[in-house]
């Protein structure tokens, strides 16, 4: 499953150093690459010996270690890691990837990748729930790290609680799903709408709204990931657009409008995680000078009502940002648009909502409903598809 893929694995000081080495056995038989990185206190206890046998690959723990190639090594290694996994991650060496601090071989190889990485963390309770631990996952999470959450049970200090590191089938499944994506959307087209929309007033002034389209980037890159097509209709994002086969450009909802049902034969899926503006204003075409201003606005069309009126077979997924009376107001946006899938939001929720990298969401269908915990945007978006998988 994995020939051709490299692993780093990078191994922390903590009794369950010795799961590990279950998991590179089970990699080395998926045919992969596998290096193993530790840090001086894992090696108290596991040998390096032992990871070097299960690995076939040289073990390095010391930053000036001189034997080996010429190469300089922790560059060497990062740039070949198709795959970075920390594991057990303890909380000092999160909270120096976090920082931004390599002062070992496997922070400075950590800080070198810049491929995906994947953290597994194994603490004591306490320690996992501080504060500071709680603020470093969240750091890293809005980066775009992978997490293998920490299960509960009787820990190795003698506390029950949250912070065994997963089994390493768990964690096995975890690296198996991000270097080899689902292919469920090949032979499928979707379109996806991302960022705000804006109408302007006069030549200067428009209003607008927060969206950023980091929601719906992270939907075209993971339709990608998983063998679709993309049409993307982009409003105003602070995020560039990416991960897309056809771009089209809409700055007014009625822009987005014309862009969305122009092209809604060629799709399979729409995806409405734009945030149209809801209203327009009457244009003036000189700049606007008076000591009060008074707009006049006007209902836009809606583009997702309109989709839901004649999408046939076509499935449609609308988001839906509330700040009061969530599930309620995301059913019966639901029913009103025809739509298949609503996604909902409270956007007044820390970590939810317009232009941050994380989301905390509620994906609802006509039977069911499913309440996401905080996520990366990246993480949700793989949800989401998940779910239309189901529809």
């Amino acid at each position: 499953m994995l020939k051709g893929k490299t692993v780093v694995i990078g191994v922390c000081g903590g009794i369950a150093a010795y799961k590990v080495c279950s998991l590179v056995s089970m990699l080395k038989k998926a045919e992969a690459d596998v290096h193993v990185v530790m840090t001086k206190n894992a090696t108290q206890f596991v040998a390096p010996l032992t990871f070097e046998t299960l690995s076939g690959n040289r073990v390095v723990s010391d930053t000036f270690d001189r034997n080996f190639t010429w190469e300089v090594e922790h560059v060497s290694l990062a740039k070949k890691a198709d795959l970075f996994v920390i594991a057990p991650c303890t909380a000092n060496v999160m909270a120096k990837f976090a920082c931004g601090i390599a002062d070992d071989f496997l922070t400075t190889t950590l800080l070198a990748a810049t491929c995906p990485v994947l953290i597994a963390p194994a603490m004591n309770t306490n320690m996992y729930f501080a504060a500071a631990t709680v603020k470093n996952r969240e750091t890293l999470q809005n980066r775009g790290c992978f997490f293998v959450d920490a299960q509960s049970g009787r820990l190795a200090c003698g506390d029950n609680g949250k912070g065994r590191l997963a089994e390493p089938e768990e964690i096995f499944e975890k690296i198996n799903e991000i270097l080899n994506p689902k292919a469920d959307f090949e032979g499928k087209t979707v379109l996806i709408t991302a960022g705000a929309t804006r109408e302007p007033i006069d030549p200067v002034r428009f209003i607008s709204n927060r969206s950023s389209g980091k929601m719906g980037m992270a939907l075209c890159s993971a339709v990608k990931r998983r063998g679709g097509k993309v049409i993307l209709v982009a409003g105003c994002t602070s995020v560039p657009p990416c991960d897309y086969d056809e771009l089209i450009s809409a700055e007014t909802t009625r822009e987005m409008y014309d862009a969305v049902m122009g092209n809604l034969e060629k799709c399979d899926i729409v995806i409405k995680a734009a945030a149209p503006s809801d209203y327009s204003v009457t244009f003036s075409d000189q700049k606007i000078k008076s000591k009060s201003l008074t707009v006049e606005l006007k209902k836009n069309p809606d583009i997702a009502e309109a989709v839901g009126k004649v999408k046939g077979n076509k499935k449609l997924v609308i988001f839906c940002a509330e700040t009061q009376n969530l599930k309620a107001n995301a059913r019966k946006k639901l029913a009103c648009k025809n739509a298949d899938m609503v996604v909902a939001n409270d956007v007044t929720v820390s970590g939810a909502g317009f232009d941050v990298d994380t989301n905390i969401a509620t994906l609802i269908t006509k039977d069911r409903e499913y309440d996401c915990p905080k996520m990366s945007k990246k993480e949700l978006a793989d949800v989401i598809l998940d779910e239309i998988c189901k529809l």
